[in-house]
């Protein structure tokens, strides 16, 4: 990844990709951690696609927001244009929450299909961290690899 196209949000836009993953994070099932997650993907044509943690019993089968998210948006045959993706953590007392390596993975695959470089906003209750995929996931393993 790297070097792909980077687009800046203006704050109308980026308040409305972090109240979309709010909303998202509400619809989460969470009942192991009680750490209710929410993820906005926001895509070039404007259409946004959101996520919720989906927690299993089976601890090693949960589903982490953004790659909900991410499976929404593949199937409904989005394939790159990815432009930026919010998460948000209700619990998120501190320190704003950070996507995990596996879902920095899932989001770059999307984001080398369209060559950006998504701005992720990173939040918690009261702060927004805004830093992009190359930065969360430097010299990152995609698609280009395997050609």
């Amino acid at each position: 990844m790297g070097g792909g196209a980077e687009m800046m949000l203006d704050d109308a836009q980026e308040q409305a990709l972090i109240i979309a993953a709010f909303a998202a994070a509400e619809q989460a099932y969470a009942p192991y951690s009680d750490y209710p997650v929410g993820a906005a993907l926001l895509f070039d044509d404007g259409a946004v696609i959101t996520g919720c943690n989906v927690e299993n019993a089976s601890y090693g089968l949960a589903l982490c927001a953004e790659t909900v998210a991410v499976a929404k948006a593949m199937g409904e045959g989005r394939r790159g244009g990815l432009v930026a993706v919010a998460v948000v953590g209700l619990k998120a007392d501190a320190e704003p929450i950070t996507p995990c390596g596996r879902c920095r993975q899932v989001l770059n695959e999307v984001a080398a299909l369209g060559a950006t470089d998504p701005l992720v906003l990173c939040v918690s209750k009261d702060d927004v961290r805004r830093v992009t995929l190359s930065a969360l996931l430097p010299h990152a393993f995609g698609p280009s690899h395997l050609g």
